[in-house]
């Protein structure tokens, strides 16, 4: 039963969602069907007690709750079962961290997400969308998933290594990737270690994914340490490196291990699920569709890939995208943990509290977003957007902990979607069902589709009236700009 608890401005709501098992909590639920199981939380409280297996956590229901959290991050650290499962993989990189290592390495990692050097990464994104659709012709049948993946590993891949990853090694970073996503969430939802160290084929599989990515980055650091100019190079790992160098003890060889673990994980993973959601969701809505193809073909050549001069025109590709990432958040459930006893919708809250919240939840609330399950990029447009309730719309996190990397994040996506809608119209496979299965990340993990090119825009066919230039004022701000926090996963 509910219990409403008064605050000054407030009356929030506490309550316990129901369906509790003995030994598992809301495993099950969380497992077999987790975004119904989300959904359902709201009628039970703004706050609402669940079980991780028999662990107690509380789930936060309400946009204001989740930016009290997100914007105390001294109180509300990274933790949790979530994070308990990402350390053994990532290490206490920038974005798994603890609050008091945060902000030194963010300003170590900060450089070299600017926005000045975000742009300077734009040809060599151009040059690995081309490359991921050159064997792309008429009639093929096409794995988006795996298209997608591959485009974002190789562009985080040259960020992080310059050329120090041949194409073999990406092939198996990706794969490794692949089985590590799928581990984590039932690790995180069903937090019961013993079940996860029983040799099954499952659990062997993630523990050589997990050891086999750390193998390869170990090694790519160690041959340029050996390399007689490694100081030169300016992709981050020669950044870290010279860091090491130049101050001693500012930055251990782990650490430099860490950072790179976390952001080839975060860069690869969620970017190729936004693209590949993207791709489907257009493909499902035939008039969206219609009105990016207006947009590319108005600012885009056949065969062009967008530039410093194009990108700030492909208005609508953003509406896409920041649509997509509000109907299906990469990052849908993280996990925080309390530092201190707190008060959190005037419920207490003791030390070591495992606290939950999800842009997924928060982004599927009707009372934020009317009709949320429908597609409508339109309403990022102004006048529209203005209504999104305060800490509602939170696909790169807010506050310190905000996402290093969201804006090179949507310059990849923008460059990606914009090329692929200017040259090809990709269509679903005949009897073909959605079957969008959550893991640690959200999206489609095997969507295969049929390519059709795009020719030349015949001469006089029209466009919408409202161009592209038209809706330069709608370009949207995917993170809330009235947010305290840096600049472009939950996380980093």
């Amino acid at each position: 039963m509910n219990r409403v608890v008064p605050e000054q401005e407030h009356a929030w709501r506490v309550g316990t969602a129901p369906g509790i098992f003995p030994f598992i909590g809301h495993g099950i639920a969380l497992y077999r069907h987790p975004l119904t199981f989300l959904n359902s939380l709201p009628a039970h409280g703004d706050l609402v007690e669940i079980r991780l297996g028999p662990q107690r956590a509380w789930m936060v229901c309400h946009p204001e709750l989740v930016h009290q959290v997100l914007m105390d991050s001294r109180t509300f650290d990274k933790g949790g079962p979530l994070y308990d499962r990402l350390r053994p993989l990532l290490g206490d990189g920038v974005g798994t961290c603890p609050h008091q290592a945060h902000r030194r390495q963010r300003r170590l990692l900060q450089p070299a997400f600017r926005a000045a050097r975000v742009a300077d990464h734009t040809a060599l994104m151009a040059e690995e969308v081309e490359s991921v659709c050159r064997e792309w012709h008429a009639g093929r049948q096409v794995d988006v998933s795996a298209t997608m993946l591959a485009l974002t590993t190789r562009v985080i891949s040259r960020v992080l290594f310059s050329d120090s990853l041949d194409a073999t090694t990406g092939a198996e970073i990706r794969s490794c990737l692949a089985t590590i996503v799928r581990g984590l969430f039932v690790r995180t939802v069903v937090p019961v270690d013993a079940l996860f160290r029983v040799p099954t084929p499952a659990n062997r599989r993630y523990r050589r994914a997990v050891d086999r990515v750390h193998a390869i980055v170990d090694t790519a650091i160690a041959e340029r340490r050996r390399a007689t100019s490694c100081g030169d190079r300016t992709d981050v790992l020669g950044i870290l490196l010279t860091a090491m160098a130049d101050d001693a003890g500012a930055i251990t060889g782990q650490e430099v291990h860490d950072q790179l673990i976390t952001l080839l994980f975060a860069g690869a993973e969620s970017t190729a699920l936004c693209l590949t959601s993207a791709l489907d969701l257009l493909a499902r809505h035939p008039q969206e569709e219609v009105l990016l193809h207006s947009e590319v073909d108005a600012v885009l050549a056949q065969g062009q890939l967008a530039g410093p001069d194009e990108l700030p025109r492909l208005v609508r590709t953003r509406l896409v995208l920041t649509e997509t990432l509000r109907h299906r958040p990469p990052g849908w459930l993280f996990t925080r943990v309390t530092t201190r006893e707190t008060d959190l919708a005037g419920h207490r809250l003791p030390p070591g509290a495992t606290v939950l919240y999800s842009p997924y939840l928060l982004q599927h609330d009707p009372a934020s977003f009317p009709d949320p399950d429908r597609f409508l990029p339109d309403r990022w447009l102004p006048g529209k957007a203005v209504g999104v309730p305060h800490g509602a719309m939170i696909p790169f996190a807010a506050g310190s902990r905000k996402c290093i990397g969201d804006a090179f994040a949507m310059r990849e996506a923008t460059m990606a979607l914009a090329f692929v809608a200017r040259n090809w119209r990709l269509r679903h496979l005949p009897g073909h069902v959605e079957r969008l299965r959550p893991a640690a990340t959200l999206g489609p993990r095997s969507l295969v589709m049929v390519c059709e090119p795009r020719g030349p825009r015949p001469l006089g066919t029209p466009h919408r009236v409202d161009s592209p230039e038209t809706w330069a004022a709608a370009a949207p701000r995917v993170h809330d700009s009235r947010t305290a926090g840096g600049n472009g996963v939950d996380g980093a």
